[in-house]
């Protein structure tokens, strides 16, 4: 009795954790917490995740219906890549599920292979807002020299014809997330272009200057990215 309480108040610690992270009100954090690595584990493959990521899709695509274009082809549509398109659960299998502290080598090596699945509620998504007319951007901090990797990646897991893949230069590799993408969003403004959605498994895919008329963020209790 006492062992199933313990395991329910260790359950009950890590929803609580969860949730706050998703809602973005814990200080910023490196892995997630030690006791919660079979919690998170368990979210993650199993209904739960896949569920919250086509609740998300559902919400997104009934906005992206609603939305009036101007008729001058510049509505659009921006995503995230990692944990927004593709799916980096392989490599996160095999490294903690977010216990592990982020190597960035391990991570580019496994970005090299280019086998990153598609999150199918995403596909989903994405395919409609391509059929409704809405330019699509891709802005992923992801490496200027993972360009070509990461176009075969993203083709052969079924997502085609966006407008613009934006990926960080070295000169951009020292910048916070939150500030390297709210420059290409001004960049798009300037140029004239109407933010509709956003798309992103992090908060600072969402917040900081020109954000979207709505944002949608993808559940990822596995890593942060200030």
């Amino acid at each position: 009795m006492h062992k199933k309480a313990a395991e329910e108040d260790v359950d009950l610690h890590c929803t609580t954790w969860r949730f706050a992270a998703e809602m973005n009100n814990l200080a910023p954090w490196k892995s997630i917490p030690a006791e919660c690595a079979d919690y998170v584990k368990n979210y993650v493959m199993g209904k739960g995740y896949a569920t919250d990521l086509e609740r998300v899709s559902e919400e997104a695509l009934i906005f992206a219906n609603s939305v009036e274009f101007s008729g001058d082809g510049k509505d659009i549509w921006v995503f995230d890549i990692d944990e927004t398109l593709l799916s980096n659960l392989p490599y996160y299998i095999d490294h903690g599920f977010g216990l592990e502290l982020f190597d960035h080598s391990e991570f580019d090596k496994w970005v090299e292979r280019g086998v990153a699945p598609a999150i199918a509620p995403s596909l989903k998504l994405y395919q409609r807002v391509v059929d409704l007319g809405y330019k699509v951007f891709l802005l992923t901090g992801r490496k200027e020299s993972h360009r070509l990797v990461t176009v075969e990646n993203l083709i052969n897991a079924g997502f085609q014809n966006w407008d613009k893949l934006i990926l960080r230069s070295p000169e951009e590799q020292h910048k916070m997330a939150t500030l390297y993408k709210s420059e290409k969003r001004d960049e798009m403004v300037k140029e004239g272009y109407r933010i509709r959605g956003n798309s992103g498994d992090q908060w600072s895919d969402l917040l900081g200057t020109s954000m979207s008329q709505r944002s949608f963020k993808l559940a990822n209790p596995m890593y942060y990215i200030p």
